[in-house]
């Protein structure tokens, strides 16, 4: 078990309030249903993953830690044995999961704010607004940590502030539109991990589209099988790494089509190889929204 790999996807930019690495331990601050909670992950032996939380929302986090670390995440069917690469990749990451927090708004919203912007757009605007609006980590997490807010908070963020952050009207208005309907989004979480049904429903959100969808589901759901489709790094990556040469969304998903059922699995272990792709070609346009 790989604590840090399979918590990576959790982590928005090296300065998000939610998430901290100090040494060997991992903090995280989730909203939970039952309110805010500080969790602490860390190796208690060779063989034992101890978790430690705090706040209103300890003994639930406690109680789906192990989804969060990788429980019912099945490997077993997934055969790499014919491609060189990912079996390689697959045999340097025996301890890699795919994680399911079972919280679909705390990762949808993050989700949404990373839509058509640089990686540093989004999470600049996430950190800001958690610092605003989040709740202080409870009990001994480091300093600076936030949890994010609930669905409540987050529709009552006023327009200004969504302006500060760099969070064009676009985007602003799909995080009101998905809270108004938070319960039913997680709901989709009795739907199992992930799948067509659980995206049409988080697409049936004016704003919300494949990309985000994929992007929410593989962490809040664990879905195996939700390439991000619509990224603007991830097909060059898996063609890169596949082929040699970049290909487009269309080409990825042939490519990654003899592994469906484990499409998602397949890009985790590309990303979480070391390989990277020549550092050539357009770069995208950073927009600053706050001042238009």
């Amino acid at each position: 078990m790989d604590v840090r790999a399979t918590l990576r996807p959790l982590q928005r930019g090296s300065g998000d309030p939610a998430f901290r690495v100090v040494g060997a331990d991992t903090w995280l601050a989730l909203r939970t249903p039952t309110g805010p909670a500080s969790v602490l992950v860390r190796r208690a032996g060779s063989s034992t993953i101890a978790v430690s939380a705090w706040g209103d929302g300890a003994a639930w986090a406690v109680t789906h830690a192990p989804d969060l670390l990788g429980r019912g995440d099945d490997w077993s069917s997934l055969d790499v044995s014919g491609h060189p690469f990912l079996a390689d990749a697959r045999h340097r990451q025996p301890g890699l999961r795919l994680l399911r927090t079972n919280t679909v708004v705390a990762m949808l919203v993050p989700a949404i704010m990373e839509q058509k912007v640089t990686s540093r757009q989004a999470w600049r605007a996430w950190r800001y607004l958690l610092r605003r609006y989040g709740t202080p980590a409870p009990g001994p997490a480091p300093a600076d940590m936030f949890v994010p807010p609930d669905a409540a908070t987050w529709s009552r963020i006023p327009s200004w502030e969504w302006h500060r952050a760099g969070i064009e009207p676009g985007r602003s208005a799909t995080v009101m539109r998905a809270m108004r309907v938070a319960p039913a989004l997680e709901r989709t979480l009795t739907l199992g991990r992930g799948g067509t049904v659980v995206s049409e429903r988080l697409q049936s959100v004016p704003g919300i589209g494949k990309w985000t969808a994929a992007e929410t589901a593989q962490r809040a759901h664990g879905d195996p099988d939700s390439p991000s489709v619509g990224d603007f790094h991830v097909p060059a990556l898996v063609g890169w790494a596949l082929t040699g040469g970049p290909v487009d969304d269309d080409g990825m998903l042939e490519l990654l089509e003899p592994w469906r059922g484990h499409r998602e699995r397949v890009v985790r272990l590309i990303g979480g190889s070391g390989f990277r792709k020549p550092a050539f070609g357009p770069r995208m346009t950073i927009q600053d929204h706050r001042f238009h």
